[in-house]
């Protein structure tokens, strides 16, 4: 029985519960997250690692007034125990339940949407900045991983902060982890503040020796200024953020409330920007996650006794097929490099990292670098594959631009989780890439049917001498049987699966199966023969298959897992027009103009008819 947890209803709660009683509540509720998560999956390491965290802040902040953004936000579920979603909990990360990041329809007490990286001193700063122009006076509080502080836009955020002198905190929870394992420059400097914290309170109690000397403790003080400062910098405890303008408190053991309260309370009294520094643990509370924090980073149900997963699964999934394809590849090509951005197991290049780690590039999470280096790398030589989220894909929109297809570098963007994700939600649905990649000049686009399809674009990819982008979903592949020889794709060809003479499907990616079964069944019971076409490419399309069979049937539908406006369909559309084939009836089946909510892929297939029965449907119709 959850004594404590049942008591909590609002953060105001926490002021009742002494040292011991809150300590007694973070064991609840750890207890409650990893039983939540057995059943509905979700981020659970991420989580188990800040549960003390959260309750010292909700402690010491007084929310909603106070402002706490959680960067990313696939920590928060401690979060939403506490602020008052407890009997909504069981529905995490379920159609119509709560969501798994901080959503502001949701609850006041969540000050942000988050579900992207580096982001939340940026926001808390312009809540500081507006909370200055009305002259309140609450606190805004923004909590950042370690892994997130890697990425440009936080140290953007932070060298801004600084300057402003804006009062504002900003709390590191510093675990070694984002998803995969830190990396960087970055990492290695907060390693030695891991590592060196006496030096620090070294630091703190010669000052405080000093100023008891009587008469001359402030003259010394004066006159060993420059030692100090000597001092400090041989030290280097927080240095880096006391020179962009931070007072650096920490490094703070993350799993001690009362240690916590003290260090938050502390920072809540001083002016300026604040940083405090604390060491957690992610998986805490939850052995196989502390174990591998990496698999559990987000999970799907599990065995609580052995975290073994609950689904059984014998197909191989997307990710999977690309990462061995990629594999084979390179061992034929020496010029073949892999890039990910903090997520090489998440996009299958670990497989990569570990045949080939003299040609494999982790960038920590940054996005943008990632586009960038791999143009360097390209426009020297080699050949750079880019592994990355649709969504996060969005971040370094201009340097695929700028830095990929007005360079005509030979790079190839691996787009993963493309299309509906699922249970993660609005944040990260890859819904917009075929819309902002399609209008990109010199850029290649293309979306496999099935996974031996998804192993011959990316060869065609990496031998195609300017940029290609191919976009693959989350989840299982098909179970086609795979050819022997990966070949490259005829740049542009589409594929005709099926001929028929009432109507032709154009279909792309993952909606070319659907499309196939619904033509079968169309012509079964509804005597209606279809046109199937695996289009392959969005850019180019085949423009001569497109023409002939809009003036040979009269009637098209194309069907795509991305947002209607700008994507595939509108590709078609744009190209009729353009031959004055305006008496050729067209309909689309995508996503519509809104952000897809959470939920599981195929019911969000289903409720936005991307499936075979709303293919049928559709074509019905048409035809009436």
């Amino acid at each position: 029985m959850s004594e404590y947890l049942n008591s909590i209803n609002s953060p105001e709660d926490l002021q009742e519960l002494s040292l011991l009683e809150l300590q007694k509540l973070a064991e609840e509720i750890r207890k409650q997250i990893i039983v939540t998560l057995s059943e509905t999956g979700g981020h659970l390491a991420p989580s188990l690692g800040v549960v003390e965290l959260t309750i010292a802040l909700h402690s010491i902040f007084l929310s909603p007034d106070d402002k706490i953004i959680w960067d990313v936000g696939h920590q928060s579920y401690a979060h939403k125990l506490i602020t008052g979603r407890q009997e909504e909990f069981s529905s995490l990360r379920q159609y119509e339940g709560l969501s798994g990041f901080p959503k502001r329809s949701e609850s006041d007490h969540d000050a942000l949407d988050t579900g992207h990286s580096s982001t939340s001193i940026s926001a808390a700063l312009g809540m500081a900045c507006a909370r200055d122009l009305k002259k309140d006076d609450n606190s805004i509080v923004a909590v950042i991983g370690d892994g997130a502080l890697t990425g440009g836009m936080a140290l953007e955020a932070l060298n801004h902060a600084g300057h402003l002198d804006k009062d504002l905190i900003v709390v590191l929870n510093d675990n070694e982890m984002s998803i995969a394992k830190n990396v960087g420059a970055m990492s290695g400097y907060l390693t030695r503040l891991r590592t060196e914290p006496r030096v620090h309170q070294l630091k703190e109690d010669i000052e405080e020796l000093i100023n008891k000397i009587p008469a001359i403790g402030k003259r010394l003080i004066q006159t060993v200024e420059r030692v100090k400062e000597g001092l400090k910098y041989l030290a280097a405890s927080g240095i880096l953020f006391e020179e962009l303008g931070f007072t650096y408190l920490g490094p703070i053991d993350g799993h001690n409330i009362a240690e916590l309260q003290k260090g938050l309370a502390h920072a809540k009294k001083l002016e300026g920007p604040i940083l405090v520094h604390a060491i957690t643990t992610k998986g805490k509370g939850y052995p196989p996650a502390e174990k591998s924090p990496a698999d559990f980073h987000g999970t799907g149900p599990f065995e609580i006794r052995t975290g073994q997963s609950k689904r059984e699964r014998q197909l191989p999934t997307y990710t999977e097929i690309f990462s061995e394809a990629l594999v084979d590849l390179a061992g034929e090509d020496q010029e073949i490099v892999g890039i990910t951005a903090a997520m090489p197991s998440g996009t299958g290049l670990n497989n990569f990292e570990n045949n080939f780690p003299e040609r494999f590039y982790d960038v920590g999470i940054a996005e943008q670098h990632a586009v960038t280096l791999a143009a360097g790398l390209a426009l020297n030589g080699a050949k750079p594959v880019v592994a990355l989220y649709s969504t996060f894909l969005q971040r370094a929109y201009d340097q695929v631009v700028h830095d990929l297809a007005l360079q005509k570098a030979n790079v190839t963007l691996a787009i993963d989780r493309a299309g509906l994700v699922g249970r993660d939600g609005e944040t990260h649905q890859g819904a917009f890439d075929y819309s902002y990649l399609r209008h990109i000049p010199d850029l290649l686009v293309m979306a496999p049917k099935d996974e031996n399809e998804l192993r011959r674009m990316l060869k065609t990819a990496v031998n195609y001498p300017l940029p290609a982008a191919l976009r693959y979903p989350r989840g299982s592949a098909l179970g086609v049987e795979l050819d022997e020889e990966i070949t490259e794709l005829e740049i542009g060809k589409a594929e005709v699966l099926r001929e028929g003479s009432d109507l032709a499907i154009l279909a792309i990616g993952t909606m070319v199966i659907p499309a196939l079964e619904a033509a079968e069944k169309l012509a079964e019971e509804h005597q209606l023969e279809v046109t199937v076409i695996n289009s392959r490419f969005v850019k180019p399309l085949d423009e001569e298959l497109i023409l002939g069979l809009a003036e040979e049937t009269g009637v098209l539908l194309t069907i795509e897992e991305n947002a209607l406006q700008g994507g595939f369909g509108s590709a078609v559309l744009e190209l009729l027009t353009e031959h004055s084939l305006n008496q050729v009836q067209i309909d689309r089946i995508g996503l519509p103009d809104k952000f897809i909510e959470h939920g599981k892929q195929e019911f969000l297939r289903s409720k936005y008819g991307l499936d075979e029965a709303g293919i049928i449907d559709r074509v019905l119709e048409i035809v009436d």
